[in-house]
């Protein structure tokens, strides 16, 4: 959870195009970032790959207005709505973007390409058809705050009591420096997000580079193998309300569209 998922980019960048707010190579480069190129394989009419200013007009033609992802992970189907070809798909990608307006869903599938210093990623999305039906478990904004904050103190704590490596000075420093490197130069969300989706997406983001840390850097203090489950089973909720939040945030723009909410 220290970058932003592909599923996140594609989402926000492409409802801010949908509703007309940026241009189709102004989305398009955002949710490209850093990789070489996206495709997308499996549109309705096309019979082979497109790139992805095609496909999101495409995909506007065929009735979509809004974009929402999952985050799934296994015993936990966030943001899925079936059916299970499609679930099995996003399970295994640990992402996906289900597409509001018609029922057609993306999964990515990423390849690395050229010699050592010199690789270079492609995504292909395929394009699925999916259930229309609410997705899986995922908040409202005003519930995954709380659930954030309550869980950043109560994970704080344990890591703490535990003398875990990912909490205290050192890792808010980590945090810290983190935060001012991926603001530099980019949006947290792309326009036409309220402030408070950009205030969870962060908050989300903080709590998910703490799990982060503690997992990256050993086992601390907690010798025991008591004190390591101890140290898991902090862990697994909070990574869990993180996921929840993230969804809630990048998908706050259909869901108040919905509501009826602009």
């Amino acid at each position: 959870m220290l970058s932003e998922p592909r599923s996140g980019r594609l989402a926000a960048w492409g409802n801010a195009l949908l509703a007309g707010l940026v241009s189709p190579d102004n989305a398009v480069l955002e949710i490209v970032g850093d990789d070489a190129v996206h495709r997308v394989e499996g549109l309705p009419g096309e019979s082979a790959p497109v790139g992805l200013t095609l496909a999101l007009g495409r995909l506007r033609a065929l009735g979509v207005s809004g974009l929402r992802i999952a985050l799934p992970a296994p015993g936990h189907p966030l943001g899925l709505s079936g059916p299970p070809e499609f679930n099995a798909r996003a399970m295994d990608a640990e992402e996906a973007v289900v597409c509001h307006g018609a029922a057609f869903g993306l999964v990515p599938e990423v390849y690395e390409a050229g010699p050592d210093g010199d690789v270079h990623v492609e995504v292909v999305w395929h394009c699925l058809t999916v259930r229309e039906a609410p997705p899986a478990d995922v908040p409202s904004l005003g519930e995954a705050e709380r659930e954030l904050a309550e869980a950043l103190r109560d994970a704080t704590a344990v890591l703490s009591r535990l003398d875990v490596a990912g909490s205290g000075p050192v890792a808010e420093a980590a945090i810290d420096a983190y935060r001012a490197r991926a603001e530099r130069g980019r949006e947290l969300l792309a326009p036409g997000y309220p402030p408070r989706a950009v205030r969870v997406l962060e908050l989300a983001q903080r709590v998910g580079l703490l799990i982060s840390l503690a997992q990256e850097n050993g086992h601390g203090g907690a010798v025991s193998s008591a004190e390591m489950g101890a140290r898991a089973e902090a862990l697994r909720p909070v990574e869990r309300v993180a996921r929840r939040a993230q969804v809630a945030a990048y998908n706050s723009v259909v869901e108040e569209r919905e509501r009826g909410v602009r």
